[in-house]
């Protein structure tokens, strides 16, 4: 067990070390709680949904095989929902980029040495931009006087879908993958969840091809909704610890533990 002067010279360095139950000292990560944090987000990103999506066949969001004349149509009666979903969608992206770079920084405290927590990395903030960038499209189609234009909404609706459709499921299945693949090696994850969310990575990839095959729109839902129950429920197990094993060893050599990695 680390001594008391071990311990202060920890705190020191930057890393946190306290007892767990059974009085064993060990370093636990720094850093915003992943489950909550994806919970945020999925709340922010659903609460957005509200405000254009109908369940009685009332007016809502159109689709991309709907008649230009109906897309403009709705952004020239509904500025305010859409207003409010770009809002929150907007909120949503945060929490999203916050939660990639939390479990990149969280897998290689773990140890994991290999490609994939970059490739999550990469995945994640590229979802969180697009996110954000399909937000403030829909701010500016939302925004007085800019629907009057047919032209320019059927352009920013189609630029917005892309972002929002494609540039969303095919980044997050980047995510997704990124910390399945090296978690499931490292036995971080139990093994339903390595393989739920591999499952979600390969339907986030072939999404790619609505770009050029509009059938393939029901891969786009498939990740995303399905993805938020992924995201909390890694972000709930996911340990916070190192292993027994190699906290003293990270603890009393930390310049050999990073050379390691």
């Amino acid at each position: 067990m680390p001594t008391a002067s071990e311990i202060a010279a920890s705190r020191a360095a930057g890393r946190v070390f306290d007892r767990t139950p059974d009085g064993v000292t060990g370093e636990r990560h720094r850093g915003p709680h992943l489950g909550a944090v994806a919970i945020v987000y999925m709340v922010l990103f659903n609460a957005g949904l509200f405000f254009v999506v109908s369940f009685t066949g009332g007016p809502h969001f159109p689709g991309p095989w709907e008649p230009a004349d109906v897309i403009t149509s709705y952004f020239q009666s509904h500025p305010r929902s859409v207003l409010l979903c770009a809002f929150l969608q907007f909120g949503a992206s945060i929490p999203l980029g916050i939660y990639a770079a939390t479990i990149v920084s969280r897998l290689r405290f773990l140890g994991v040495s290999a490609a994939g927590p970059y490739i999550a990395l990469f995945g994640g903030l590229a979802t969180a931009f697009n996110m954000a960038t399909t937000a403030m499209i829909l701010w500016v189609m939302a925004y007085p006087g800019t629907a009057s234009d047919p032209a320019v909404i059927r352009a920013l609706y189609y630029l917005a879908y892309a972002l929002g459709g494609p540039g969303f499921s095919v980044p997050m299945g980047l995510l997704l993958a990124g910390v399945s693949i090296p978690a499931g090696f490292w036995k971080l994850l139990p093994r339903w969840l390595v393989l739920f969310g591999l499952v979600l990575a390969i339907v986030g990839e072939l999404s790619w091809l609505n770009l050029v095959l509009p059938q393939a729109l029901f891969l786009i839902p498939l990740t995303r909704f399905p993805g938020f129950i992924w995201l909390i429920a890694a972000g709930f197990v996911l340990p916070g610890r190192r292993p027994a094993s190699e906290r003293r060893q990270a603890f009393l050599h930390p310049a050999g533990s990073l050379a390691a990695q």
